[in-house]
């Protein structure tokens, strides 16, 4: 569909055989692309090899599924992903009493980002910038996961949040450690999560809940100029 104007037809093929990759997390069959976009089998192989040159699509056997290249590309957004999201981890961190983290998915794991501690409190878990963990263990990683389209591979944990609006785990990556965690929807494969951690060995209080999805919905609207994604709008 265009917006108005000239568009490329090419460009436009390419950028819908991601989109309909992103969408199948078990991959898509050059002849199952073809028959989404309407076109030859032979124009699909060309573009999935333009594709794979540039490693944004990866073929396994004989389905293709979004390839690295997407990371690299999202890590370019992390300098100005960290300046819009400061401050609010600044405040959530405030008004839970813990820390405040933000995650991005990097390949199939998810890697802490950025983090603000509670100024006032006399305790509270600590966690390190720049460390990773599965994307399936821990709330930020599941949050990235259910912000995305539902797949077979989904885990109960991924369908619960996504149900939900926002991930929990306990003493998933720590003992005595809940996080809370809700994604950053900035398009239909969100890529980053917002969150916090805190000392506990069961669900906080539903407010929690609440405040982290408000805090991650007001960062994609700062990054993006519009209102945030509802994860429900993927169900």
């Amino acid at each position: 569909m265009s917006s108005g104007g000239e568009t490329s037809q090419t460009l436009d093929r390419g950028l819908t055989v991601l989109a309909l990759l992103a969408k199948h997390s078990d991959g898509l069959t050059a002849a199952e692309l073809a028959g989404h976009l309407g076109a030859a089998r032979a124009i699909v192989y060309r573009l999935l090899r333009t594709l794979e040159a540039h490693n944004l699509v990866t073929r396994l056997d004989t389905r293709y599924v979004l390839g690295f290249g997407l990371s690299e590309l999202a890590s370019r957004l992390r300098p100005r992903l960290q300046s819009v999201a400061l401050p609010i981890l600044r405040q959530l961190s405030q008004r839970t009493n813990s820390t405040a983290l933000l995650s991005v998915a990097d390949g199939d794991q998810a890697l802490v980002l950025l983090t603000a501690e509670p100024p006032d409190s006399t305790m509270h878990l600590a966690m390190r910038e720049g460390a990773r963990h599965p994307l399936t263990v821990g709330a930020d990683g599941v949050a990235i996961l259910a912000g995305r389209p539902p797949g077979d591979s989904d885990t109960e944990d991924v369908r619960r949040a996504r149900r939900q609006g926002y991930a929990v785990s306990v003493g998933a990556l720590q003992e005595g450690a809940v996080g809370v965690a809700a994604p950053i929807r900035v398009s239909d494969w969100p890529t980053a999560s917002l969150g916090i951690v805190q000392l506990g060995v069961s669900m906080p209080d539903p407010t929690v809940g609440d405040l982290v999805t408000s805090a991650a919905a007001e960062a994609a609207q700062r990054l993006t100029g519009t209102p945030g994604f509802d994860m429900s709008s993927s169900r």
